[in-house]
């Protein structure tokens, strides 16, 4: 499967830069080995909004939002194991109060 390439902001400006000058659009298409199609669209794009055209770099929000996502996840699963050794360690005391011995079982999970 072919990628997908992604292109900077800068380079972008570069190419409405040229077609400006009064390149053609065939030629800065085929210089910088881009569809005439995308140059139109990104030309579009920056006159419709200078200011905020081009925002981001295509993926990375997806990117950003796995990596919270993960982080959550890591964050919950710290806090559960946490509970759970405080909870193994309560059961440890009592099982000793009540002269159960079950530290040869735990010794397993630990």
């Amino acid at each position: 499967m072919k990628r997908r390439r992604t292109y900077t902001r800068d380079f972008k400006i570069s190419v409405i830069r040229e077609v400006e000058m009064g390149k053609t659009l065939a030629q800065v298409s085929h210089e910088n080995e881009i569809h005439p199609s995308l140059v139109v669209k990104w030309k579009k794009e920056y006159f419709r909004d200078p200011e905020n055209a081009f925002r981001g770099n295509g993926r990375a929000y997806k990117e950003q939002a796995r990596m919270a996502e993960l982080e959550r996840l890591v964050g919950q699963l710290y806090a559960e194991n946490e509970f759970l050794k405080k909870a193994l360690t309560r059961l440890e005391d009592k099982s000793r109060k009540d002269g159960i011995w079950i530290e040869a079982f735990t010794q397993n999970w630990r």
